[in-house]
């Protein structure tokens, strides 16, 4: 099933985070957030590298106190990924974390202070050529936009959004990426939406505080999936009340199933059924577990039965069809092999690995070709 995506993303302008750029018609970039305590440096600096070793692209880490800024320091020289700085409350720690080699700045227009502190950050921001994310959350709207509306709204938090906006705009400071953040899918989108047609801005995505690994990835991939299927978006987030890993792998997944980028096997998997000649949802868990470490793009299906198991296996770079009294396994859309069940996950596990081999070594000839 290869075929491009028919999504038209938004035109936007674009920065840079560390060496990705963001913004621009690049790829959409996926991001996690650190949930160990900062100033574990040891503890921060393994989850850093879990994170990336599952696809992230950029990781922020909390900040809350100049302790953590301290802890930043030997962060930010363990590891190579992108790091943006999560500041609250106290500007200073923003300016302190600048000085130790962030790549992007966190701020929250509803707490960071008055004017003063933010134009602060900004010529820090300037000086050290460090682009900001302009976080506004539906939970932390600053006190007279809540009096205003009673309660947070799509319009409260482009109001928000737009205060900074314009005070960036008078600085002249135009390195930031934005994001307009609520647990309410509806709200979410709207504003989203709104300030989507106002400004060329990168926009980061998130549905915040979405919940945990199940309810989370369910209403973060419907409202994602609204906002990219518009062409809205230029980074993400999915926020899980789960391991970060799991962040970075519904992020892939949902980007997978648009077609905006392309890592790892997109399996096609049957739910199975009382036709199914080997178990697949056995097989598929044993197979996903194996093969995680896999990044090279393939798509492997696994059907187990012979009504819709051919026409998925021949569309595969890899396909199981279940037959009787054994299994048929496809390549490049041809019959190649057939094989038991009590051996099928080895045998795929060796096909997949050596397509995937196959694939890198043609994708590496045409780097160099070109």
């Amino acid at each position: 099933m290869h075929f491009e995506s028919p999504i038209k993303r938004r035109h936007s302008r674009q920065i840079m985070v560390g060496n990705v750029p963001v913004g621009g018609g690049a790829p959409i970039s996926v991001q996690s957030m650190t949930n160990t305590e900062t100033c574990d440096v040891d503890a921060t600096v393994a989850q850093i590298r879990a994170i990336a070793e599952a696809g992230a692209d950029i990781v922020r880490v909390s900040i809350p106190s100049m302790d953590a800024a301290e802890a930043f320091k030997k962060i930010r020289e363990a590891v190579s990924i992108p790091l943006v700085a999560d500041i609250h409350f106290d500007y200073k720690i923003a300016l302190k974390v600048a000085e130790y080699g962030v790549d992007c700045l966190r701020i929250n227009p509803g707490n960071i202070g008055n004017k003063d502190r933010v134009r602060a950050v900004v010529d820090c921001a300037r000086d050290k050529n460090i682009p900001i994310r302009i976080g506004v959350n539906a939970g932390s709207l600053e006190k007279d936009l809540q009096k205003k509306y009673g309660e947070p709204t799509p319009d409260a938090l482009v109001e928000s959004a737009f205060r900074q906006i314009q005070y960036f705009d008078e600085l002249d400071f135009h390195e930031y990426k934005l994001s307009l953040k609520a647990s309410d899918i509806f709200m979410t989108v709207e504003a989203y939406r709104k300030i989507a047609s106002q400004i060329d801005n990168p926009l980061h995505l998130g549905i915040t505080e979405a919940g945990g690994l199940r309810s989370g990835t369910v209403k973060s991939s419907i409202g994602l999936g609204l906002l990219l299927m518009d062409g809205i978006g230029d980074t993400l987030r999915v926020s899980l009340a789960a391991d970060p890993v799991q962040e970075i792998k519904v992020g892939w997944d949902m980007l997978r199933s648009l077609k905006l980028r392309n890592r790892g096997i997109n399996f096609i998997a049957c739910p199975s059924c009382s036709r199914q000649n080997f178990d697949v949802i056995k097989t598929m868990n044993e197979l996903e577990e194996r093969l995680e470490d896999i990044v090279i793009p393939m798509d492997v299906a696994v059907i187990g039965c012979v009504v819709n198991g051919p026409g998925e296996a021949k569309e595969a770079d890899i396909g199981l069809a279940g037959g009787s009294p054994n299994n048929l396994i496809y390549q490049d859309g041809k019959p190649n092999s057939k094989t038991k069940n009590e051996t099928l996950v080895d045998d795929l596990e060796k096909m997949i690995r050596k397509k995937a081999l196959l694939k890198e070594r043609e994708l590496a000839n045409i780097i160099v070709k070109n």
